[in-house]
């Protein structure tokens, strides 16, 4: 059993074990169940806004604690503040280190999008997504078949919450080219064995449905990377580890979006 496929056991017990715990009704309650989202897609077509969706997280698999004693809410405002589109915070603890209290964190000190960055499995987790204050949702294409990719998708819409689907190969993507998620994603890591290849990004690029904001995912390290992709044609940037190995986080992306403009003015992009 890969690094994925365990992942995806243990979240669907957990699951299990918090709709026992916390029914929908309660979730229902949230005063966040009244408020209108903030749009990701809006936010990353910004002119004034990098395109950067600056993430956070404590740890992963593959590399063990990262960032383990942090305060989400300055690494939050820091990262706004350094000129991040939107921020994706990890959710899942056992694997990453994260809780969904770092999302209600992160919304109670920022007006931006926010991403939950997750395993989702079941509805339920959208509607647990809504009631912390998410205002989109991952969907990964290596966990979801595509009839319940376009089944999640639906129920995100009509709870307002929009949708990035992430896929990681040309089977993945084209299986899903009809579906109706506001973002598509192109990971360039590979989540069963976390090797990472940001070429994986601009090799799928041309096959994104037309109309569709396009997302370059890990393995972004140099401010080159990123105006290289962007050039290239893709919209946003999701960004964590590369600004989580240093101890202030939100420094070290106002350093990286300082040195993409500066490129940016060299190098101007395509657009």
């Amino acid at each position: 059993m890969n690094i994925l496929d365990r992942i995806i056991v243990d979240k669907k017990e957990e699951v299990k074990e918090k709709k026992e715990l916390i029914p929908v009704k309660k979730l229902e309650k949230s005063i966040w169940f009244e408020t209108m989202p903030v749009s990701m897609s809006h936010y990353i077509k910004r002119d004034d806004k990098s395109g950067v969706i600056a993430e956070i997280k404590r740890r992963s698999p593959s590399k063990g604690d990262i960032n383990k004693y942090i305060s989400v809410e300055e690494i939050s405002i820091g990262y706004m503040q350094a000129g991040a589109s939107a921020l994706s915070v990890l959710t899942d603890q056992k694997y990453f280190g994260g809780t969904n209290e770092d999302v209600m964190t992160a919304r109670k000190f920022n007006y931006c999008p926010i991403l939950r960055k997750e395993f989702i499995v079941d509805e339920y987790q959208i509607l647990e997504a809504k009631s912390i204050g998410a205002d989109c949702i991952l969907l990964i294409a290596s966990v979801l078949d595509p009839e319940t990719i376009k089944k999640f998708t639906a129920f995100a819409h009509d709870l307002g919450l929009e949708v990035l689907l992430e896929v990681h190969d040309k089977d993945e993507l084209t299986s899903n080219t009809d579906s109706d998620a506001d973002l598509f994603g192109v990971n360039n890591r590979n989540l069963k064995t976390f090797d990472v290849n940001l070429e994986n990004s601009v090799e799928l690029l041309s096959l994104i449905p037309e109309g569709k904001l396009k997302i370059a995912e890990s393995g972004i390290d140099r401010p080159e990377d990123l105006v290289y992709l962007k050039n290239n044609g893709f919209d946003g940037f999701l960004i964590g580890e590369r600004f989580m190995r240093y101890s202030r986080p939100h420094e070290e992306a106002a350093k990286f979006l300082a040195k993409v403009k500066e490129l940016e003015n060299f190098y101007p992009t395509n657009a």
